[in-house]
């Protein structure tokens, strides 16, 4: 089992195949919650439903709520030499590797919760 997936698409397959789909999103919206961010995704959703919750969501905070968006990226450990080196894309481009640094993100932290806690 890889943590190195290349996209966001690959990521949800591998959730979905070990079977911590679910635990991702609850991961997702704990977080969420913490960095005092409402919205949260249903862990029924498909997973390309919440690959464009997910954008949107993004998106949303990075135009308006920009504290918040540092907030989370803070709160999920994102590094800012990572986030830093998507600043030169388009606006939309930006939006989606930001997303799937988030999900990485998330997904390792779900990943090592199941293989490492006792």
């Amino acid at each position: 089992m890889s943590l190195e997936v290349q996209n966001t698409s690959e990521l949800l397959n591998v959730a979905i195949t070990n079977e911590l789909y679910k635990a991702l999103i609850v991961q997702l919206n704990k977080d969420f919650k913490l960095s005092n961010i409402e919205k949260l995704i249903s862990v029924t959703v498909s997973p390309d439903v919440l690959k464009q919750q997910l954008l949107t969501l993004v998106e949303q905070l990075i135009y308006n709520e920009f504290d918040r968006f540092l907030n989370l990226l803070y709160r999920i450990d994102l590094s800012e030499q990572k986030i830093k080196k998507h600043s030169s894309q388009t606006t939309e481009e930006y939006i989606e590797n930001v997303s799937f640094l988030i999900l990485k993100r998330e997904w390792q932290k779900v990943w090592f919760r199941r293989n490492y806690s006792s």
